[in-house]
């Protein structure tokens, strides 16, 4: 079955591409899909970094005491972790999904401006070596958190005008310039460069979400972006936007910061919501349920997500109507959010399901983000919100949604495309066992960190009380089996990329414009420009071209 028709007239055959080989992506390529397999590779270089700070973080708490590291590597390797984790992971491999995948599943030949998209690329090993230095500089950003509030990111003990501080700064400014970048083309290309026939509703949900997220970059980034900047200014530069010596408000930054940084979550979770929805309809082999309202609930949680962000300051003397009004917001997101999981699951009940490792990674992404839905409630509510504030179980939380439900989901979507994206079939064995060992993994990991943050752990500590021990013990020890997790995962991958089995165009059976090219695809994508006729999840249907005749006809006409 196919959801498109072949548009005769558009016969601008492909152009000769770059060479098939790998130094295509080493070069300044400006195809979207050597830039979606750089982004892809280079973020996951920086993840399995930002894991080794993990596991150092989770060897030292393994003991009450702090005796595996110095208490001010410690706290700099806290700061680094979520620094890369989020700028350099999660950020730049969702980028690369979806430089990769809109262009393919909106019929497109390429993003709409290739060079700024490959530009933007190029910036992330820039301010990742940026980033990495500020760890090795004096005073570096250690005490400062990777949010950075001043008056405590504005010290300066080594006296040095270009220090950790100030290079942690510059690297998360040029992030947000880059991630800017990325947003005006991703929008611009869906927007513009659809092909014909494919309405705003015959868009894949994929599409729909990262166009979602890179709305909330357009607006909220500048925010952060800017308040980098200006934190830069004052610290280098004399100036006195937050230093409340000089008269600044420390305040006004923390609006700044969460203006962005909790819509940041929904930039993050809105395309693995995408991911979910195309899999689910693949691998149960049933309509997506309720397809226009998952689509119009992705620009919802764009909407409810400007007016969150004091949220994550109800410690920081907000008065008590703002509270108030921002807990109601705060809990109305979850209404939209909670549409999609019922569609899901409405989707999955009764279908013919194929546990792939694809599948099996996006059920449990989905199983652990309706957990992370369940404490980020609690979390909306101010009372429980100042009780556990500063406490591991808000690291619980977010790692649920950032680890739990994120990285899942990006697994689930590099498993499903692997074989569009280099021709090969990977190992279901060893699929399977990266599952087995980061599902356990992730729930040993996180999970105790939710009775520590009730019992009053508070985060960022080397040391801590013996009576927090015992949970502190099974997160380590979940914490080095997701280390290990990553070892199958990378031998299936490149072992199957030199010499897997060769794939079909299509070997999910899958619908949608994106499996009906070569695998993988030539330069340009397209022989001829498809002509899209019907909605993009006819599984369990007839034939979408019979069942859509009137629709074939307008197309034909």
């Amino acid at each position: 079955m196919t959801n498109v028709l072949v548009d005769e007239t558009n016969n601008n055959l492909n152009q000769p591409g770059e060479p098939e080989s790998w130094r295509r992506f080493f070069s300044f390529s400006t195809d979207h899909k050597v830039i979606g397999i750089q982004y892809i590779v280079t973020a996951f270089f920086f993840f399995l970094v930002g894991g080794i700070f993990a596991m150092v973080i989770r060897g030292e708490l393994i003991t009450p005491e702090a005796d595996l590291v110095d208490r001010t590597v410690y706290n700099a390797m806290f700061t680094l972790h979520g620094t890369v984790m989020l700028f350099l992971w999660t950020f730049p491999v969702l980028a690369g999904l979806a430089n990769y995948l809109v262009p393919l599943m909106i019929g497109a030949r390429d993003m709409a401006f290739p060079r700024l998209n490959a530009v933007a690329f190029w910036m992330v090993p820039v301010f990742g070596v940026v980033l990495m230095g500020s760890f090795l500089a004096p005073g570096g950003p250690s005490q400062a958190g990777w949010w950075a509030y001043p008056p405590v990111s504005l010290q300066n003990p080594s006296g040095a005008l270009i220090n950790g501080q100030f290079l942690w700064l510059l690297a998360v400014a040029l992030s947000g310039i880059s991630s800017i970048m990325g947003a005006v083309n991703i929008v611009t290309t869906i927007v513009r460069m659809r092909a014909p026939g494919m309405t705003f509703f015959r868009m894949p949900i994929f599409v729909w979400a990262v166009m979602s997220a890179q709305i909330i970059q357009l607006f909220g980034l500048p925010a952060l972006t800017a308040g980098a900047v200006m934190l830069l200014f004052d610290l280098s530069l004399g100036t006195s936007f937050f230093d409340p010596v000089k008269g600044g408000d420390p305040i006004l930054f923390q609006h700044f910061f969460w203006f962005y940084s909790h819509p940041a979550v929904y930039v993050i979770i809105l395309p693995i919501f995408g991911i979910f929805s195309e899999l689910f309809p693949v691998y149960a082999r049933k309509p997506l349920f309720g397809y226009k309202v998952v689509a119009i609930s992705s620009l919802v949680i764009v909407a409810l997500s400007a007016v969150v962000w004091v949220h994550h300051m109800f410690a920081s003397g907000t008065p008590g109507w703002m509270r108030m009004l921002f807990m109601f917001s705060t809990m109305l997101i979850s209404v939209p959010t909670g549409i999609k999981v019922f569609a899901w699951v409405a989707t999955i009940w009764g279908g013919k399901i194929r546990l792939t490792s694809a599948m099996l990674f996006a059920l449990g992404g989905l199983l652990m983000f309706v957990f992370a839905g369940i404490t980020g409630i609690m979390l909306a509510s101010a009372p429980v919100d100042i009780h556990v504030n500063n406490t591991y179980f808000v690291v619980g939380h977010f790692h649920y949604v950032i680890y739990g439900a994120t990285v899942m989901g990006v697994y689930a979507a590099l498993y499903h495309w692997f074989p569009k994206m280099t021709g090969r079939m990977y190992n279901e064995g060893l699929g399977k066992l990266h599952f087995v060992l980061t599902f356990i993994g992730t729930n040993l990991n996180f999970f105790p960190m939710h009775p520590l943050g009730l019992e009053g752990m508070p985060r960022r500590v080397a040391s801590y009380d013996p009576e927090f021990a015992f949970w502190n013990v099974i997160a380590s020890i979940g914490a080095f089996l997701l280390g290990m997790s990553t070892l199958p995962f990378i031998l299936n991958m490149v072992g199957s990329w030199v010499q897997g089995e060769k794939a079909p165009d299509n070997p999910w059976r899958a619908i949608g414009i994106e499996w009906l090219v070569s695998s993988p695809p030539s330069h340009e994508n397209f022989e001829v420009l498809p002509v899209v006729v019907c909605d993009p999840y006819g599984y369990g249907k007839s034939d979408p071209l019979v069942s859509n005749a009137d629709e074939l006809e307008v197309a034909h006409d």
